[in-house]
């Protein structure tokens, strides 16, 4: 059963460096030590109108489209994400390919599932987000499809075909 617990508070000093070292190393050229798991995603602030990056890990992936799915570890809140309903258009970077392509936030349902389908592949960085954000679960398939759906948003970036 999911509970809420106190979330961790922003990362700051040398945290947050840590936390925005794989963005340094994209930058660096570096990014595809990172593997396809990290992706640098590029997006525009829906107030200023610059570029913005952050690093994300790929949750999931559709091999029909291409496209990959990528969640909201902080809610709908994120900055990233609220930037990307504003504007769709987005910069991937994962591993050596570099695309353009199109965010679109899932729904829900979407969302609960990518979710259950996420955490059985990857136990230990689910629990650890899940403490971060302050949630607590019983690790049951069902669990993890509530907090998909009820707190943590995915994305899907879906590439542009001429950039395949």
């Amino acid at each position: 059963m999911t509970a809420r617990t106190p979330a961790q508070p922003p990362t700051t000093g040398w945290r947050r460096m840590i936390a925005r070292a794989p963005v340094q190393l994209y930058r660096w050229h570096l990014g595809p030590l990172l593997g396809r798991r990290i992706c640098l995603l590029t997006h525009t602030g829906r107030t200023s109108g610059l570029p913005r990056q952050t690093a994300l890990e790929v949750t999931g992936t559709d091999p029909a489209t291409g496209a990959i799915h990528l969640a909201s570890g902080f809610g709908p809140a994120s900055q990233w994400y609220r930037n990307i309903q504003n504007t769709p258009k987005v910069t991937v970077q994962s591993g050596r390919r570099h695309w353009t392509g199109t965010a679109r936030p899932m729904t829900p349902d979407e969302s609960g599932r990518a979710m259950a389908a996420y955490a059985p592949l990857h136990p230990r960085t689910a629990r650890t987000l899940m403490r971060i954000c302050g949630l607590t679960t019983d690790g049951s398939t069902q669990d993890w499809y509530r907090i998909g759906h009820d707190h943590i948003p995915f994305v899907e970036i879906t590439p542009d075909p001429r950039t395949q």
